[in-house]
């Protein structure tokens, strides 16, 4: 269906707010900017921004909904034969390879890993989203297995394959806050990736392997 006017002019309004306070989260800092100056700058009213963005936190992670989805997409993507923690670890060593802003490697992602690190708000809302991409990887990786419901096992596997993903995440951020070169930081990474990746049992690495199209 095609968008109307309407949507599109609230879509254009809440990117154009997002812009405009990541903006300012950049230049001065998460907790040093209020609604009011978000609202002042994108020249809307403090109720615009808050009918769009509940939360300040919101406005620093707007792409909330798709990160705690990408690892059951991959999972619900992968191709015919592959197991659910061969697609996600494969798509983390693409993600490293191409530096990616998802492992923190691409251009500019250094200011914006500051803003996060230095905000203890942020901080908690990431553990949040770690938990609620476990939980919904929990949930995809039942159905995709077909696992009876007092199982277990979907529960435990998404646990390993999202603490793996958060595990180099920080490995990427670490390597960066000391100093080290984005291509030498993401040559250990793959490293790291190989590692993580054989301490894996063959259960996890060959849970859920996708047998029809």
């Amino acid at each position: 269906m095609a968008e109307g006017l309407r949507e599109r002019k609230k879509r254009q309004t809440k990117q154009h707010i997002s812009d405009v306070a990541t903006g300012l989260f950049m230049a001065r800092g998460f907790e040093a900017v209020t609604i009011a100056e978000i609202a002042e700058a994108a020249e809307v009213s403090v109720n615009t921004v808050y009918n769009y963005f509940p939360t300040k936190e919101d406005l620093f992670v707007d792409r909330e909904d798709e990160v705690i989805d990408r690892p059951s997409r991959l999972v619900r993507d992968r191709a015919v034969g592959q197991s659910a923690a061969r697609a996600i670890i494969e798509q983390l060593r693409q993600d490293i390879r191409e530096r990616h802003a998802y492992v923190g490697l691409s251009e500019g992602y250094e200011r914006f890993r500051q803003v996060m690190t230095d905000s203890p708000t942020l901080m908690a809302r990431l553990f949040t989203i770690a938990g609620k991409t476990v939980n919904h990887l929990g949930v995809t990786l039942r159905a995709e297995a077909a696992a009876a419901p007092q199982d277990p096992t979907p529960e435990f596997v998404a646990h390993q394959l999202v603490g793996l993903q958060n595990a180099v995440q920080r490995c990427i951020l670490r390597g960066l806050a000391e100093g080290g070169g984005v291509d030498a930081v993401a040559e250990d990474a793959l490293r790291k990736v190989d590692v993580m990746e054989s301490l894996l049992s063959d259960a996890v690495l060959n849970y859920a392997v996708k047998n029809t199209p």
